[in-house]
């Protein structure tokens, strides 16, 4: 019989809720892995010692921290362009060049499974570290069928391997692979007639996703791509408007999408299609910082029709080797003038949504536990500062998976 979960409570907490931070001190039991009881302190009833373990008093609890956007499993670097980059050659002429994305395939396609796994762990281990107990992690790096199921397969293992939830995304539709550089659609019928089938038969897969954009696949195409992940009940989402405005964005919002991601060439008609679908507008800082981009995502657009802004590492190779999520926190705030409540909202609350999970990214009663606290007086400070080393405490599904406070003891 597996362990009881512990009761655990914690007393004149800060907390942020997923929304907003509350604005007296508050205790929060967990029991059974959910949260069974928030309230102010001054408010909690008796509680026989004997029945709890007390995980102190102070600081500030969030929500476990949601990363809905990452590739973290890949063979290889490309530190040879960054370099390139800071030399003057751009993303899009990298790719052109053969590098880029496909560089990273043929080393991913070269890595047996477990090599990929050993590669991966330590980059997913930084993300827990930094408070994150719900990571989503896309595929795209195979354009095979066999190497795409096998980075989904890695995913799921890495989420067997460290006390994290883990999300899989097939995104076939990535890049064209070489050995279809003069059949794109003939690709696009590979994903759509054999990735997906596949990935969906096997349970790998939660979503699909596409990159659409000049580079990468045409609103045509990445249209053929939801249909079939419709046609095998997976939830689509977009890589859009991150380098032009082709209106995939929207395109994705009218199949229903979970997120369009990256949206810095976002228009006002993208951003309708965003709130009208209740589609998650999904903001990577890290990208934008790494390729020294200068069109700012509409923040001011996506504020005024409503629509939910998720904040993610986009931990990957190329366009955003960042594994700090903390980082995104301030990115978000001095890149793209979020303010410290729309950062962490963005990930954790959004974070969720992102993803399609009702029970986690909010600290409410009868939702599962996860959790971190940190050594902070406010929840602003966890986006003000760049600063390693605050966590405290993280909760993962009810059990304690990392506490400072107990070692210093």
């Amino acid at each position: 019989m597996p362990a009881p979960h512990p009761r655990l409570l914690w007393r004149d907490v800060t907390i942020f809720d997923g929304e907003r931070e509350l604005p007296v001190p508050m205790a929060v039991l967990v029991e059974g892995g959910r949260i069974a009881k928030l309230c102010p302190s001054e408010a909690l009833p008796a509680t026989d010692p004997a029945s709890v373990r007390d995980m102190g008093r102070g600081g500030v609890m969030t929500p476990g921290l949601v990363d809905c956007h990452t590739h973290l499993v890949f063979g290889g670097n490309r530190a040879d362009e960054f370099a390139r980059r800071l030399e003057g050659a751009s993303y899009a002429e990298i790719a052109q060049a053969g590098g880029g994305i496909l560089s990273t395939v043929r080393a991913t396609r070269a890595a047996s499974e477990d090599e990929l796994l050993a590669a991966a762990l330590p980059r997913l281990a930084a993300l827990v570290a930094d408070g994150v107990t719900t990571v989503e992690i896309k595929s795209g790096y195979g354009l095979t069928l066999a190497d795409e199921l096998k980075m989904l397969r890695v995913a799921r293992r890495l989420g067997e391997r460290l006390p994290v939830r883990t999300v899989t995304t097939l995104l076939g539709a990535h890049a064209l692979p070489p050995e279809y550089k003069d059949d794109q659609d003939g690709y696009i019928r590979l994903v759509c007639e054999e990735m997906i089938p596949a990935a969906a038969a096997a349970g790998l897969a939660d979503a699909v996703d596409v990159f659409c954009e000049g580079i990468a696949f045409s609103p045509a195409q990445c249209e053929r791509v939801f249909a079939a992940a419709a046609h095998h009940g997976l939830r689509v989402k977009a890589h859009a408007e991150q380098l032009s405005n082709l209106g995939g964005a929207a395109l994705a919002a009218r199949h229903g999408a979970l997120s369009a991601d990256h949206i810095e060439y976002l228009d006002e008609t993208g951003v309708r299609a965003l709130a009208e679908a209740g589609t998650v507008a999904t903001l990577l800082p890290g990208a934008f910082l790494t390729l020294r981009e200068t069109q700012l995502p509409p923040v001011d657009a996506l504020r005024r029709q409503g629509v939910p802004m998720a904040i993610a590492t986009d931990a990957n190779p190329g366009s955003s080797p960042l594994f700090m999520p903390t980082l995104m926190l301030n990115l978000a705030c001095t890149l793209f003038r979020l303010t410290p409540r729309e950062a962490l909202a963005g990930m954790t609350a959004n974070g969720a949504r992102a993803l399609d999970l009702a029970d986690t990214g909010r600290i409410a009663e009868g939702l599962r536990a996860d959790l971190c606290v940190w050594d902070a007086g406010s929840a602003t400070e966890l986006a003000y500062a760049v600063q390693p080393g605050r966590l405290r405490q993280r909760v993962f599904n009810g059990e304690i998976t990392h506490n400072r406070s107990q070692e210093a003891r």
